[in-house]
């Protein structure tokens, strides 16, 4: 393999190598072999997802020359108040005027551009020793490559144990926008919807014969959409164009890829009304988990037919009938979740100011600018605490 560069650090050394250098590598094939983004969803991600995004692999070897990990990361250029709503916004635009890179870095992020982060080893057991050469090395690796910023990316709860070495080590743990799940205990549609509040349950009735009026809407599921990818991709475009959080852009290239190279996992739902597409959800489904992973809507006739509540009624009623147990959505849109009594799935930042100068002050502020602290609805669901 060709290694750009080789990183030493007490347990092991860490070489850095490119998505061609992959490609015969065995070991990458095991690297996420237990998690429902694998992988070839990395591989699929490098290739089609838009951002100005940097790609490299991490190749972790200890001291004996065992390959315990690959771990993805990237390069970003970030603007640092994304989502930050009103004044702070405000004030940070007008000096923008004068200093146009003003509160954006060069970030090192190390996890997924599209997704989760999940930390990649070969062998079960291994997340607390990767943890660790990860902290060891992540520093100096990206000091070599001119970023300011260490940050991983949207790591669930779960990890909190395994990554507790890099709270230890000088950087700052926050909030970020979680995910939310839903436990699927019942057998169909209506027996969930009976267990919603009385103001929920009048509501979405109002929404539902408000579309059963419209002319009839027909949903089908596919695992490739290769041959619609041109209908689907401008409800995606919509729906990502009003979004107050903008991170990746998913592309045609994406869409097409993942149900072409992981066709046991993709599901494509899409609905047409007069022969038309009006809707379509992307998911992913592993073991008994479904993860809705975006939606695209035609806004010609999506908000007159609910067509969100409608799709999501079509989704659960088809995990119910597949036997699945959870349904995971996406970050975001959090009041109609709230009311389906979904609970969050907090998700964590541990981010780092390379400057030793500079992080112990830097590490005080990200805690004002962390996405979390400028959502309302977040603070009103349950398990809220848990962030």
């Amino acid at each position: 393999m060709q290694h750009g560069n080789t990183i030493s650090f007490r347990q092991g050394v860490v070489k850095v190598i490119t998505h061609a250098d992959l490609q015969n590598c065995r070991i990458w094939k095991r690297a996420f072999h237990n998690k429902c983004k694998d992988h070839r969803y990395y591989e699929i991600a490098d290739e089609t997802v838009e951002g100005g995004f940097e790609y490299r692999y991490l190749l972790l070897e200890d001291g004996s020359g065992n390959t315990r990990a690959i771990q993805p990361v990237f390069f970003v250029r970030q603007n640092l108040i994304e989502g930050v709503p009103g004044k702070i916004s405000s004030i940070v635009d007008r000096v923008r005027k004068v200093f146009p890179r003003f509160l954006t870095m060069r970030v090192l992020m190390i996890g997924c551009a599209a997704g989760t982060g999940d930390l990649s080893i070969c062998d079960e057991g291994d997340e607390t020793w990767v943890a660790s050469a990860l902290q060891a090395s992540l520093s100096t690796y990206a000091r070599e490559n001119k970023a300011s910023l260490i940050v991983l990316k949207d790591f669930p709860a779960t990890y909190r144990s395994k990554l507790e070495t890099f709270s230890l080590n000088g950087y700052a743990r926050i909030p970020s926008m979680p995910m939310t799940r839903l436990p699927l205990p019942y057998n169909n549609w209506e027996e969930y919807f009976r267990t919603l509040s009385k103001a929920t349950r009048k509501d979405l009735r109002r929404k539902f014969r408000k579309a059963g009026q419209a002319p009839k809407i027909e949903m089908e599921v596919v695992s490739d959409v290769t041959v619609l990818v041109d209908e689907i991709y401008p409800l995606y475009l919509a729906v990502h164009e009003r979004s107050p959080l903008k991170f990746e852009t998913l592309t045609k290239d994406y869409f097409r890829t993942v149900g072409q190279r992981m066709p046991e996992r993709a599901r494509f739902f899409i609905w047409r009304q007069l022969g038309k597409i009006v809707a379509f959800s992307f998911c992913l489904v592993c073991e008994d988990k479904i993860y809705d992973e975006c939606i695209g809507l035609d806004y010609s006739v999506a908000l007159d037919l609910h067509l969100y509540f409608y799709t999501l009624r079509d989704i659960i009623s088809w995990a119910l009938e597949q036997g699945l147990k959870y349904y995971y959505s996406n970050p975001l849109n959090y009041e109609p979740k709230l009311h389906l009594d979904c609970e969050l799935v907090p998700l964590d930042l541990y981010v780092m100011h390379t400057s030793p100068l500079l992080n112990p002050i830097f590490r005080r502020l990200i805690r004002y600018l962390g996405p979390t602290r400028h959502d309302p609805v977040l603070q009103r669901f349950p398990n809220a605490d848990q962030l």
